[in-house]
């Protein structure tokens, strides 16, 4: 596996978002590897983005999503979980791609379907907001070979409260993964 460079992640934030599909998010946790494959995310495009945390503007808890890009931003949901986005664009943008699903591949217990539920497998909470996606501890890399997918591109899941864009394609997952949070 080959660590995914900081100019990976400083591009459109569409184009990320879809290229992340099939690769490895690693988080190694006292010592140990824990590898997963990257089956769904969903794409916050900047402050304009009426459903990303960033169209409220820099805050303590959206600082992070302004860059630079290849850092971690990790929140907590509903009080109780973790969701875990790659910052990216350049500095001042305020956009991210929110991992939602993964498929286990070395070292996961539980279940990753679903934001989550793939932080709490993958042990990802807010002590890693922030974190850059260069370290060795966590990280995003291409596998060894690609496989072939088809990308489906839907509407952004829980994100009714936005207008226009409660309904635009910004969710890509691999069509028939079983691991797709919700199809």
């Amino acid at each position: 596996m080959r660590k995914l460079p900081r100019s990976f992640y400083a591009r459109d934030t569409v184009e990320v978002a879809k290229d992340l599909l099939g690769k490895s998010l690693v988080h190694v946790v006292d010592g140990v590897k824990r590898i997963g494959r990257i089956v769904e995310v969903e794409a916050y495009v900047g402050a304009h983005d009426l459903a990303s945390h960033s169209s409220k503007g820099i805050t303590d808890r959206t600082r992070v999503m302004y860059g630079p890009a290849g850092h971690a931003y990790v929140y907590l949901i509903y009080g109780m979980y973790h969701c875990m986005n790659a910052v990216t664009e350049h500095e001042g943008h305020g956009s991210a791609v929110l991992l939602r699903a993964l498929e286990p591949l070395r070292n996961i217990h539980g279940k990753t379907s679903g934001p989550g539920l793939l932080c709490k497998a993958m042990e990802i909470d807010k002590r890693l907001n922030g974190h850059d996606l260069l370290s060795d501890d966590l990280y995003i890399a291409s596998p060894r070979t690609r496989e072939a997918f088809t990308i489906v591109e839907k509407a952004r899941i829980g994100v009714d409260y936005a207008g226009e864009w409660a309904m635009k394609e910004l969710r890509f997952y691999i069509e028939g993964n079983p691991y797709v949070s919700r199809k």
